[in-house]
Formats: structure tokens, C-alpha cells, sequence
């Protein structure tokens, strides 16, 4: 179930990452930096959903390590973003919320399959 929830959660936050960087493109800047934005933002959810088809206990974990590195890396994009003004302090606080939210479950998913991995 938990996994489930974090597959959706992440999937939401790819669509909510695409929406907001074609809204920046479109309507306010188009900037280099939307590509590094979109790229980890997506690839939380993408890691994710390759984690369900991981060969091996430790190879589940990497996946994981992977997607949890790409919510820090959205965080900092994020972050830039609001404080350069290409987002707004509403817009930032909602992704940030819903990045720290994933990047929680992921810590935890984490630490839960490392304690039963030499099980």
C-alpha cells in the first residue's frame, strides 16, 4: 500500500513538475535551467516505478537512493527558482510540500528495506 501511495504521489509531482515548467517557458522565461528541473523532478517517479521491477534487494534499494537524490536535487532547483522569481512563493510551497512528502516515504522505504535486507 505504501508503495502504491508513493508511485502516485511521485507521478503527481512529475505532472504537476511538467505543468509548472511549460507554464514558466510559456508564460514568463524560457531559461536553460527549466531542463534540470524537469529532468530530476521527473525522475523521482521514475525511479521509482523502475524500483518495482528491481533484480535484486540491493539493486530495489539503489533505485530508491536514486529518486531520493533527485527530490534533493528538485528541492534546490525549486529553491532557485523562488528565490530568482521564476516561481512564486505559493507555487514554490506547494511542490516543496509535495517533494518533501515523497522524499519522507522514500527515506523511510529506504531505512525499512535496508533493516530487512540481511533477512
Amino acid at each position: 500500500m505504501k508503495d502504491n501511495l508513493l508511485i502516485t504521489l511521485s507521478k503527481r509531482f512529475a505532472i504537476d513538475i511538467v505543468n509548472l515548467c511549460t507554464f514558466i517557458q510559456e508564460h514568463r522565461k524560457s531559461n536553460i535551467l527549466l531542463n534540470q528541473l524537469l529532468r530530476s523532478g521527473t525522475s523521482i517517479g521514475a525511479n521509482i516505478h523502475e524500483a518495482n521491477y528491481a533484480s535484486s534487494k540491493a539493486d530495489f534499494i539503489n533505485k530508491f537512493q536514486i529518486a531520493l537524490k533527485e527530490c534533493y536535487e528538485t528541492d534546490y532547483w525549486l529553491d532557485l527558482f523562488q528565490h530568482t522569481n521564476m516561481i512564486s512563493k505559493s507555487e514554490y510551497d506547494i511542490m516543496f510540500a509535495q517533494c518533501s512528502k515523497i522524499r519522507k516515504m522514500l527515506i523511510a522505504s529506504i531505512n525499512t528495506a535496508k533493516s530487512n535486507q540481511n533477512e
